[in-house]
């Protein structure tokens, strides 16, 4: 019962008890006080009548069986009765009787999903990360439900457009209502105690679909297990790795994000670093396809991904480039992009916040023997400079000025744009990598991603080389467990590679097409016959059975697939 019945209910109760004591005390009055006889001889009279007179003075129908009443005491009581009959009409308009038909014309979320649906994923709620997950597996045509317990969200969630019921996902029962048997996945984020009892609730539900937790404190991840969790994700984790990736990233040429198309084909993300042979140029001056034999599907230039990529953009740090050729091809490209004083020496890293996902970044560090400065407000045998981290004293003596890349794991966005302002102004050349945390309460959610990639730009507009989201590396995480059909490049960054079949552009060219302009995404690769063809130019024309390799954002690989497959 919602809250606008159960406030009905109970004013019934009320009114019900006070016409039950009204008619009584009528009844009593007008036999003890009315000096004529009541009843009048040759009547029989009930109580009932005294009900009735109540109900009727109540109403303001009015009949006046009894009147004119003689004795000024029942009078009293009769303009008592016409004043409560009134009040009490006024209290119920807009207390009860407005929100009772508000309830009853406005719309209610759904409880359960339609039958049949099947080898879908449950997600227990709906938050900043389970929005990223959404746009992946839309992208890829699986289908979703979220399991969201909040009915205002939850309706909310319904009119966006989202697969929602309104279920409580501890409950073995709701879940069975979102079909949980026949789903592929079940992920479970709310937080570390509630997705524990999330993951009772599927197991008892459902033994055999797949559990992915996720779990902020990685301490608690062993009553995870115990609960009965098949996969558990720590989001901070991902993160430090995904930060200090960008690290040490520039030591060497390793090919390790590469995704493999054929077996001399790869694609993979290359970034502009600071000083290396292409960094200052543009892609039409540097030549890059002739030199290197590559070629060049997008761009992600401070958090945008443009396809294709703009021929007079300077290629500045931070600039990543999305590239396909063979291994060695890519490797050359590489050794260009690192700087060349990392190739020769490595030089000093500063991480400033030493929260999880900090001490995840000096881990990584360490493991590659890089050496570390860490800045932290608290005290702490790892923290090597105690202070601030948006002031500029704090950053001077921690070696900012000096420093080769500088990690920002601030849980704090506006602090980090803060941060990066001074590290920038202290520090024109080094490589600025920065975290972009969950940003909105969760019951902001729904507006929250809108301000996430609002963080994300003004991190890259004060001087940031790399932003990597809190809610992007988690949600593609998520996402790379569950999707078998597609490949992330990296977890840090949104771009796709999706093999596929595409039957609405049987007949057509490349050209003619405009694969690009309408989606956003660019056709890397087709496989016809057994055999992979790198080589596309735009009057290659297409066939039904040819398998596309395409590349873009889980956007456009979502268009892509609605449009043609």
């Amino acid at each position: 019962m919602n809250g606008v019945k159960e406030r009905a209910a109970y004013y019934m109760l009320f009114i019900a008890v006070l016409i039950l004591v009204a008619s009584v005390s009528y009844d009593a009055a007008m036999k003890t006080l009315e000096p004529r006889p009541y009843p009048p001889e040759g009547v029989e009279v009930s109580l009932f009548h005294s009900l009735q007179v109540v109900v009727e003075t109540f109403t303001a129908t009015g009949y006046g069986s009894d009147s004119p009443w003689l004795s000024p005491e029942l009078n009293l009581l009769v303009i008592l009765l016409d004043l409560t009959g009134v009040a009490l009409f006024f209290l119920a308009l807009p207390a009860v009787l407005i929100p009772l038909f508000q309830d009853a014309l406005s719309r209610s979320p759904p409880t359960e999903i339609e039958d049949g649906l099947s080898d879908h994923v449950v997600i227990c709620t709906y938050s900043e990360r389970a929005e990223i997950l959404i746009d992946e597996l839309s992208a890829s045509g699986i289908e979703y439900v979220l399991v969201e317990p909040d009915g205002d969200r939850a309706l909310e969630l319904d009119e966006g457009g989202y697969a929602v019921i309104h279920a409580d996902p501890e409950s073995v029962a709701d879940l069975q209502s979102a079909n949980l048997a026949d789903a592929r996945a079940l992920v479970a984020d709310v937080s570390d105690r509630i997705d524990a009892s999330i993951v009772l609730a599927a197991k008892e539900a459902a033994e055999e679909t797949r559990v992915i937790s996720v779990v902020e404190d990685p301490d608690k991840e062993t009553y995870h297990r115990l609960a009965g969790a098949d996969d558990i994700l720590t989001p901070r984790n991902l993160l430090g790795n995904g930060l200090a990736g960008k690290v040490t990233a520039g030591l060497s040429s390793d090919l390790g994000d590469a995704i493999e198309i054929g077996d001399q084909f790869d694609v993979m993300e290359v970034p502009i670093r600071q000083g290396s042979d292409l960094a200052g140029t543009t892609l039409a001056d540097s030549n890059i396809r002739e030199r290197f034999g590559v070629n060049v599907v997008g761009v992600w230039y401070r958090g945008e991904f443009e396809t294709p990529p703009p021929p007079e953009r300077p290629l500045e740090s931070g600039t990543v480039l999305l590239v396909a050729a063979s291994p060695d091809q890519l490797e050359a490209l590489a050794t260009a992009t690192r700087a060349a004083a990392r190739r020769l020496q490595r030089g000093e890293t500063v991480v400033v916040g030493h929260g999880e996902v900090g001490r995840t970044v000096t881990e990584a560090l360490a493991a590659v023997n890089l050496p570390y400065t860490v800045v932290d407000r608290e005290d702490d045998p790892a923290v090597d400079v105690v202070g601030d981290a948006a002031d500029a004293d704090t950053l001077r003596t921690a070696g900012v000025p000096d420093a080769r890349s500088i990690v920002l794991a601030i849980p704090d966005d506006t602090t980090t744009e803060f941060a990066t302002l001074v590290v920038r102004d202290l520090n024109g050349t080094g490589e600025v990598i920065a975290r972009a945390d969950d940003v909105g309460a969760i019951g902001n959610a729904l507006r929250s991603e809108a301000t996430e990639v609002g963080s994300i730009r003004k991190m890259y507009r004060a001087g940031a080389d790399y932003v990597l989201s809190l809610a992007t590396v988690s949600g593609r995480s998520i996402a790379s467990e569950i999707i078998e059909s597609e490949e992330f490049l990296t977890v840090g960054t949104k771009v796709n590679v999706v093999r596929t079949r595409a039957p609405g552009l049987a007949g057509s060219t490349i050209e003619e097409a405009r694969i690009r302009k309408r989606t956003g995404c660019t056709v890397v690769a087709i496989e016809r016959d057994g055999e992979l063809r790198t080589a596309i130019d735009p009057t290659f024309r297409l066939q039904r059975d040819d398998e596309l390799v395409v590349a873009g954002t889980a956007a456009g690989t979502s268009r892509f697939v609605e449009e043609f497959c």
